[in-house]
This record gives structure tokens, C-alpha cells and sequence, in this order.
């Protein structure tokens, strides 16, 4: 008696639904250490390595050069237990929070940002009266509603 095939498993078609592939079917997925907001990486995801990401607790990545699934510390122990994954505004990119064990970058430094080094940006200066918390910023120059008009 021949075992039966079972369907395979896909990504949640809502889910699927609400992402913007780039033209290779990937997106982005920024990778930050959950308790300390630290970045740690930039990985590529197509639908089965988010469903894998999801589903298994450890992050999942699709590999464009070497063309196959990787499964993020497999082979050099340095795993990415996941926290959460959330989708941008745009849908074109993943904000994966994990537990880092070990070194997140191949080159063994703890962030790939780190190994890449810094590019050496002009820093802006903050105006005086800045919040470095703009979530509570309740001044602006933007009006909130449209101007009514004069009667």
C-alpha cells in the first residue's frame, strides 16, 4: 500500500497576500537582537523561509548565492530563536526580533554592521528644544487638520 502525499505546507495566504516581492520573489528581513534593539543583520526571505521563520522558531533565510534555504546557525551554532516578525507599512520588508546565541555575522563579530564598519555620515545636530522621544513630540509645524476656511 502506497503512503499517502501530504499537501504541502504554504505560507498563510493573508499573510502572503499583504507582501512586496522584489523581482526574484524575496524581501527583506532586518534582523534585531529583542531586548536590546541592536541590529544585527540583513537577510532575504521568499514565502517558504518566512513560513519556516513562523513556524519553527529559529529564522530561515533564503540564500541568493548559494541558491538554497539556510537555516541561521545550523552549521557554526550561532542560532536566532525568534521573538517576533512583523511586516513594514509598505509590505516590502520583516523586522525579525530574535534571541542571538553567538555571532550574528558569518565573519564572527555580533553584527554584521559591525564587521561592515562604519561609513563615517555627518552627524545632524538636534535642535535645542528635540526630543529624542518623538513619539510624545506634540509640537509641529504640520497642521493636523485642514485649514477651515474663512466665512
Amino acid at each position: 500500500m502506497q503512503t499517502p502525499t501530504l499537501p504541502e505546507a504554504s505560507l498563510d495566504p493573508a499573510i502572503a497576500g499583504r507582501l512586496k516581492r522584489d523581482e526574484h520573489g524575496l524581501v527583506a528581513a532586518v534582523v534585531q537582537q529583542h531586548d536590546s534593539g541592536e541590529v544585527l543583520m540583513l537577510g532575504w526571505m521568499d514565502d517558504e523561509a518566512l513560513r519556516r521563520t513562523l513556524t519553527e522558531g529559529r529564522v530561515t533565510f533564503w540564500s541568493r548565492s548559494r541558491r538554497e534555504y539556510w537555516r541561521k546557525g545550523d552549521t557554526s551554532g550561532h542560532v536566532q530563536l525568534v521573538r517576533s516578525v512583523a511586516l513594514d507599512c509598505d509590505g516590502d520588508a520583516l523586522l525579525v526580533r530574535v534571541h542571538q546565541v553567538g555571532a550574528a555575522c558569518h565573519t564572527g563579530t555580533r553584527t554584521c554592521f559591525e564587521a561592515g564598519g562604519d561609513l563615517g555620515a555627518v552627524v545632524a545636530a538636534l535642535p535645542a528644544d528635540a526630543s529624542t522621544d518623538t513619539s510624545a513630540d506634540t509640537s509641529t509645524d504640520i497642521p493636523t487638520q485642514a485649514p477651515q476656511e474663512d466665512r
